[in-house]
C-alpha cells in the first residue's frame, strides 16, 4: 500500500513548542522543534503544519481537536495526551510513545505509526484511510466502531485489542500477533489472517480442531 508521506521542507527554522502561546491562532508551521517539554498543557485548538518534532514530551497535554498536516514526530512521548476529535493527515509517528493516548472521533489520512508504543490508546469512532501500523505495540488498544479503509497492521502486537463494531474486510493482520481479540465473527469477514490465526479464531469460536 502506497501512503503519501509528509511534505516537509528541507530548510526549517528551529523553534520551541512553547512559542505556540505567542501565536494569535495557536499555530506552529514551517519549523523544527527539538527537545521541548510541553507536558500537562491546555493550549486550546492547535494547528501544526510543515514540521519536524523530535525528542519532545507532551504527556497529559490536552490537544483536543488538533489539526496536523505534514508533520513528522521522532522519538516523542505523547502518553495520556488527549487528541480526540482531531484531524491528522500526512503525519508520521516514528519510534514514539503514545501510551493511553485518546484519538477518539478523529480523522486519519496517510498516517504511519512505526516502532511506536500505542498500548491502551483509544481510536473509537475514528475514520482511517491509508493508515499503516508497523512493528508497533497495540495491546488493549480500542478500535471500537471505527471506519477502516486501506489500513495495515504489519508485525504488530495486537493482544487484547478491541475491534467491536468495526468491520475488518480487506484489513491484513496476518503478520501481527495476539492471544485474544475482541471482534464479532461477522466483522471478521474478508479479514486477511495467517493460517495460525485462523486456528486461533476457530478456538475462540469453540471449535475443536483435529488433524
Amino acid at each position: 500500500m502506497k501512503i503519501d508521506v509528509p511534505r516537509v521542507s528541507d530548510e526549517l527554522e528551529l523553534r520551541n513548542f512553547h512559542d505556540i502561546y505567542d501565536e494569535e491562532d495557536s499555530e506552529l508551521e514551517d519549523c523544527k522543534v527539538v527537545d521541548s517539554i510541553f507536558e500537562n498543557q491546555t493550549p486550546g485548538r492547535v494547528r501544526l503544519s510543515n514540521m519536524v518534532i523530535k525528542n519532545c514530551r507532551f504527556t497529559n497535554t490536552d490537544f483536543q481537536a488538533i489539526d496536523m498536516t505534514d508533520v513528522i514526530f521522532e522519538n516523542c512521548d505523547l502518553s495520556n495526551a488527549n487528541l480526540s476529535k482531531s484531524s491528522i493527515h500526512r503525519v508520521i509517528f516514528n519510534n514514539s510513545k503514545l501510551l493511553g493516548v485518546n484519538f477518539a472521533e478523529s480523522s486519519f489520512g496517510n498516517v504511519q505509526f512505526a516502532n511506536c508504543v500505542l498500548n491502551m490508546s483509544a481510536f473509537g469512532e475514528s475514520k482511517m484511510e491509508k493508515v499503516k501500523f508497523h512493528e508497533s505495540g497495540l495491546k488493549s488498544t480500542d478500535f471500537y466502531d471505527c471506519k477502516l479503509k486501506k489500513v495495515e497492521f504489519q508485525s504488530c502486537k495486537l493482544d487484547g485489542a478491541n475491534f467491536d463494531q468495526t468491520p475488518l474486510k480487506g484489513i491484513d493482520i496476518s503478520t501481527s500477533t495476539f492471544d485474544t481479540l475482541t471482534v464479532a465473527m461477522n466483522d471478521l469477514k474478508g479479514c486477511k489472517v495467517s493460517s495460525y490465526q485462523a486456528i486461533q479464531f476457530a478456538a475462540l469460536l469453540g471449535l475443536i480442531i483435529k488433524d
